[in-house]
């Protein structure tokens, strides 16, 4: 600590910032800690199961895959070229596009059928609220796809292929993404609507009772090892 000339003037410190009054996370004891939370969350949820695998990597890989190209695209021009129009071009990174999300909504759907399913969304509350979703969803993709047009919905800028203006209506004059948002509604009404009776791997989503032994959480002594282990 230092003083200024001025007698009556304040202390100030020549750090910048002083350590952590606390220790920092030195003298947290994660031992302590009550993961009952997480794993409950575990017994809905399979980590390790090949179709919630799929599915992860095809929502992460699309979006990816397509601003990728199209960037690329904007900076070489080599599919245009490729193609002898910017025009095919960008029909040929759509129809590539449309082809990575129906194996996207396919793997959505096995990984939805063959998850466990939460007793609270098989109700008819719940599947209102899905249908809700999905008419919203419906709605925004649709209406911005017709606001777009085809090119412009599959990234036709990237391409040199350029409306006379900025789209300012429906959707777009209350969002700026209504595609994402009316995809992201899509799914999580797909997710919440329950699996029709009889579907292929409808029986794993079936509600989980309460474990027998009184631990409570969903019943996880018939499922997965990682649940089980992790079972509090």
């Amino acid at each position: 600590m230092k003083r200024s000339g001025n007698p009556g003037a304040e202390a100030t410190s020549s750090s910048v910032a002083g350590p952590d009054c606390c220790g920092g996370l030195g003298n947290i004891d994660f031992r302590q800690a009550d993961f009952c939370v997480m794993t409950r969350l575990l017994g809905y949820v399979d980590p390790l199961d090949p179709s919630f695998v799929a599915a992860v990597i095809t929502i992460a890989f699309n979006p990816l895959y397509w601003n990728v190209v199209a960037r690329w695209e904007h900076k070489t021009r080599k599919l245009s070229r490729a193609f002898g129009s910017p025009y095919l071009a960008c029909y040929s990174l759509s129809v590539t596009i449309l082809l990575l999300n129906f194996l996207r909504s396919h793997c959505f759907t096995q990984a939805m059928l063959s998850q466990p399913r939460m007793e609270s969304l098989d109700t008819p509350a719940a599947y209102s609220l899905g249908l809700a979703l999905l008419g919203l969803g419906v709605v925004l993709v649709l209406s911005s796809f017709f606001a777009l047009g085809f090119t412009g919905t599959f990234l036709g800028d990237y391409f040199g292929i350029l409306k006379e203006a900025r789209v300012t209506m429906f959707p777009f004059n209350i969002l700026d993404n209504p595609m994402y948002w009316g995809s992201t509604a899509n799914y999580l009404g797909w997710a919440i609507i329950p699996a029709p009776a009889g579907a292929v791997g409808s029986e794993a989503r079936q509600p989980h009772g309460p474990a027998p032994d009184g631990a409570g959480g969903p019943h996880l002594h018939g499922g997965p090892p990682i649940r089980r282990a992790l079972h509090c």
